[in-house]
């Protein structure tokens, strides 16, 4: 393990440090990158919304803060003049990244790792370099407290991606507009994959509105090529990465109140890992029920409507109503 003074841990993997208009997040995520001192720094850039007041000087403002790097490393930049939006953005900036290197880390001004995160990505990125059924690293822990197996990380197969790392094999797979796939496969491969019909319909939905282009996202595609790769994703039982984004200024996560906003940083000193490679459906489950908000759904389906009617008119019900 590599350390500098304050005894931080040095990553040998590339970075790739994804901004747009938040120069103080910028600011304290660079400060983290800054304790890890990657030898390379590949900075990509959104260009300004013409409709957005102000929005031009915020990233004029990212961009100073993003550039200050004061440790030997290589710094490369992809700015872009005029806006392109999250999807063609923030794809484009790490195909640039994976057709310059092999394999790395990718963060976003908004995605604040622990120290030990970088740790985390070089051992495991060497670890399964080569092992096809892995698809990324995540950084990222939506169990609040919950551990799954014996090991330090478990297998999903979600895609987390805030903060993560990961590999040019598994990115030349990337479609952005999901050409390969057609809509009258995916329901039943979905559920080879998840069990429960509401995340089935859910998932389901979420790709068509990514066909549709509803969707101005780059990270639901990377989603779907694992699930018909039938890959897996790496997830550690520690929250090694938080999200210091969200607010009304944010694009996709306005909700402050999320139970997903600002969870507590983790750090671990070593690496235990799982004797199993197979996916924690529990864990991906109780993840889907938050992201997606599907307890309201759950108390509306069919079944559960009958249930309330019957104890409303004879003051009973089958077990569990």
């Amino acid at each position: 393990m590599s350390k500098s003074a304050g005894h931080k841990y040095q990553t040998k993997s590339a970075v790739l440090f994804i901004v747009f208009n938040r120069p103080a997040e910028t600011a304290a995520v660079l400060e983290k990158i800054r304790e890890a001192r990657p030898p390379r720094l590949y900075i990509g850039a959104d260009g300004p919304r013409a409709n957005k007041p102000g929005e031009e000087e915020l990233c004029r403002q990212t961009r100073e803060n993003a550039l200050k790097v004061d440790w030997d490393c290589e710094v490369k930049t992809l700015f872009k003049d005029s806006n392109v939006g999250c999807k063609i953005g923030e794809a484009s900036a790490m195909q640039w990244f994976f057709d310059n290197e092999e394999e790395g880390i990718i963060l976003e001004d908004d995605t604040l790792p622990s120290n030990s995160f970088f740790m985390f990505c070089d051992e495991l990125l060497e670890k399964y370099r080569h092992d096809t059924r892995i698809r990324i690293i995540a950084g990222a822990n939506f169990q609040h407290g919950k551990k799954w197996g014996d090991g330090t990380y478990y297998f999903s197969n979600l895609i987390h991606g805030w903060g993560w790392a990961g590999w040019r094999r598994v990115w030349n797979e990337y479609d952005i507009n999901l050409n390969q796939y057609d809509e009258s496969d995916v329901k039943e491969k979905l559920a080879n994959i998840f069990n429960d019909p509401l995340v089935i319909n859910r998932w389901y939905n979420i790709f068509n509105g990514v066909k549709s282009g509803k969707h101005n996202t780059w990270d639901y595609q990377f989603a779907f090529s694992s699930f018909f790769n039938h890959g897996l994703c790496i997830i550690p039982n520690y929250n090694l990465i938080t999200n210091i984004g969200f607010g009304e200024n944010a694009t996709h996560t306005k909700n402050a109140d999320d139970m997903m906003s600002g969870v507590p940083l983790e750090e671990i000193t070593e690496i235990i890992h799982p004797r199993y490679i197979v996916p924690e459906k529990q864990a991906d489950l109780f993840t889907m029920n938050n992201e997606f908000h599907l307890a309201a759904e759950r108390k509306n389906t069919p079944f559960k409507k009958f249930r309330r009617k019957v104890k409303a008119l004879f003051g009973f019900g089958p077990k569990g109503s």
